[in-house]
């Protein structure tokens, strides 16, 4: 075992419970509204009156409701668009609550995050194998003549396009894999998948994020650093479930497997 990618993979994961239990990480999700379902404007648990006009969201507040606006109280009407800013940099918030705007497939919600969330108050880490060199292993990014939209199950019940860029190869242990893989804005690649641990001793299905391959398409594909979906975490996302072939027949126990709570 190589004592530096060892040491590199303990600080990987030290980074990774800090992101995940920080104030506005992914355990503080408490709600996605979607205002297709608010009846008359009005979404529970969420101040103010939401409406869709086109390619903005009106958001009219009193002075009961409680919302600040770029960190200013504020009562009256403001057009709004999808919030990009870092959650903790939300333009609109209730307290320490941050209401963020969402736009997914031309549909829009209000989702709402919580430093006191009852999931964020009992984290206590996220179990994962240590590291094992034998699961890092070269592969190939083989890009697809034209990129791909498949349709998947998404964690909410609902089906959603999957945007798909190639296909990564490897070989574990004697046996050749591929994963279908989209390709980040950066270059990087993303795939979900699942394996034979998979809603066992693993959660349900992970990501793999391996970077972004070289010019002759080689990227190391490294599964001890298999992530948790940010659903494992909050029932509120609407993380992809695997697309089709992405179930890998063989155990993957490396990486992160499951959040631990008490």
């Amino acid at each position: 075992m190589s004592t530096d990618a060892a040491q590199e993979w303990d600080r990987w994961h030290e980074r990774r419970i800090a992101t995940v239990s920080s104030p506005y990480g992914p355990l503080a999700l408490t709600g996605t509204h979607w205002l297709a379902d608010a009846v008359e404007g009005r979404i529970p648990a969420v101040p103010g009156h939401w409406r869709e006009e086109g390619d903005e969201v009106v958001l009219s507040a009193g002075a009961g409701d409680g919302i600040s606006l770029d960190g200013e109280e504020f009562t009256g009407e403001v057009r709004l668009t999808a919030d990009h800013a870092p959650i903790g940099q939300s333009r609109l918030a209730q307290g320490a609550k941050r209401l963020v705007v969402l736009r997914r497939e031309g549909l829009w919600a209000v989702r709402v995050w919580d430093p006191e969330a009852e999931r964020r108050r009992s984290f206590k880490g996220i179990e994962a194998t240590p590291y094992d060199a034998r699961w890092a292993v070269p592969g190939t990014f083989r890009p697809y003549d034209e990129a791909r939209t498949v349709q998947v199950a998404n964690a909410d019940g609902v089906e959603r396009g999957l945007g798909l860029g190639g296909e990564l190869a490897f070989t574990l242990d004697g046996r050749n894999h591929t994963l279908q893989v989209a390709v980040e804005g950066d270059g990087r690649l993303w795939a979900v998948f699942a394996d034979a641990t998979s809603g066992d001793s693993t959660f349900r299905f992970r990501f793999l994020r391996p970077g972004a391959p070289a010019a002759d398409g080689s990227v190391t594909v490294d599964l001890n650093r298999a992530l948790l979906p940010p659903c494992a975490f909050a029932d509120h996302f609407i993380c992809p479930f695997p697309p089709p072939g992405n179930t890998l027949d063989i155990a993957v126990p490396a990486g992160e497997r499951t959040v631990l709570s008490g």
